[in-house]
Parts: structure tokens; C-alpha cells; sequence
């Protein structure tokens, strides 16, 4: 199975950002993008990549654990970026470094199933929208990607959703069809609450 691990943002504050997002998506460029769809948005705390079924109860083992020591914190989308020619994205705002510090405690409990052995880095965002680019024109397709999502990183710049509560670490598994992700929760725990 293809899986990772995410915080999945409440119905709420995917609206409000489907709402900012709509009119940019009728800007000139944006039709060259490969658009995420709403009910995929999510942020990824950690990519295992190809699990084999039998590795899954030690990996849900190693996550309810993470889930239990770390807390529910308050986040908001706000904000846009890039990832250079490749990749627009709404940013996060709120208790960012109590997301950072869970996506940490993922990354360490998974490391061995997922056979990660790069250095831990994370960079919250949700992923909007993707350029590509034909082979035989792709200098030229770079340089019009850039312009592009440039300005649509402008247009968003100045979002900020609503407030939301990250309660939950979800478990996801991700299909191909067609070209096209779909993703399904294969477990979840609820973070813990203090006080």
C-alpha cells in the first residue's frame, strides 16, 4: 500500500480556501496547472511511500503512540507559496511548531517501516496546484510556470481561513487512477487533550 501520514483540515476551512482559490483558478495560466481537488486537501506530516500489509500494526502502533504524547493545537490556512516551477501551495499559520514537532514524532516512529534515512524535513502546506511540461519545450514551459504561479501566489497571498483545531493524526492510503490521486483514511487517533 501507498501511504503517509496527515492532518486533515475541518470542511469548514477547506471551503473557505476553495472559495479564495476559485477565482484565481480563472486567471490566465492557471488552466496549464493540474488543480489538487478539495476533498484530497491535506496536510502530509510524513510519505512512507510502498508499506507492505504485514508492516501495518507495528506502523499503527508506532502512531497511536505518537498521538497520545501530542497535543490538539489551533492552526488556520493562510496564506500562498511555491516550490519553485512545480508546485503552488497554501501555507499555515496558527501553532505551526506544535504541527512541526508532531510531523517530527511521526517522521522518527516511521522512519524504520518506511525505510527513511534522509534527514527530517518539513515545510507545512497544502498542496493547490502542479505545473508540467511537455519535454520538447520544457525550458520555455519553466520560465511560463514560474510567471504563472508567480501571480497566482500573489493572488493568495493575502488569504487567511478560518481558525481550526488539528484533533486528529489520520493513517491515509493513496491510488492512482488515471492519473489522478484518490485518497482513503486507513486509521486515525484523536491527539491528546490536557487540562
Amino acid at each position: 500500500m501507498r501511504l503517509f501520514v496527515a492532518v486533515l483540515p475541518p470542511v469548514e476551512a477547506l471551503q473557505g480556501l476553495a472559495d479564495a482559490v476559485a477565482p484565481v483558478r480563472a486567471l490566465p495560466g492557471a488552466d496549464r496547472l493540474r488543480w489538487t481537488a478539495v476533498e484530497g486537501w491535506h496536510l502530509t506530516l510524513a510519505f512512507l511511500g510502498e508499506v507492505p500489509a504485514e508492516r501495518l500494526p507495528e506502523l499503527e502502533a508506532g502512531l497511536a503512540a505518537v498521538a497520545g504524547v501530542h497535543g490538539v493545537h489551533r492552526l488556520r490556512l493562510a496564506g500562498a507559496g511555491r516550490f519553485g516551477d512545480r508546485v503552488l501551495w497554501a501555507g499555515v499559520e496558527g501553532q505551526a511548531w506544535a504541527l512541526r514537532r508532531l510531523a517530527e514524532a511521526v517522521h522518527e516512529a516511521t522512519a524504520e517501516v518506511a525505510g527513511e534515512v534522509d534527514a527530517f524535513t518539513f515545510h507545512p502546506h497544502l498542496t493547490l496546484a502542479r505545473a508540467g511540461s511537455s519535454r520538447g519545450h520544457r525550458r520555455a514551459a519553466q520560465r511560463g510556470a514560474v510567471a504563472e504561479l508567480e501571480a497566482l501566489e500573489s493572488a493568495l497571498g493575502g488569504y487567511r481561513g478560518p481558525e481550526w483545531e488539528a484533533a486528529e493524526l489520520h493513517l491515509m492510503k493513496s491510488e492512482l487512477d488515471g492519473g489522478f490521486a484518490h485518497y482513503e483514511t486507513v486509521a486515525s487517533w484523536p491527539l491528546a487533550r490536557w487540562g
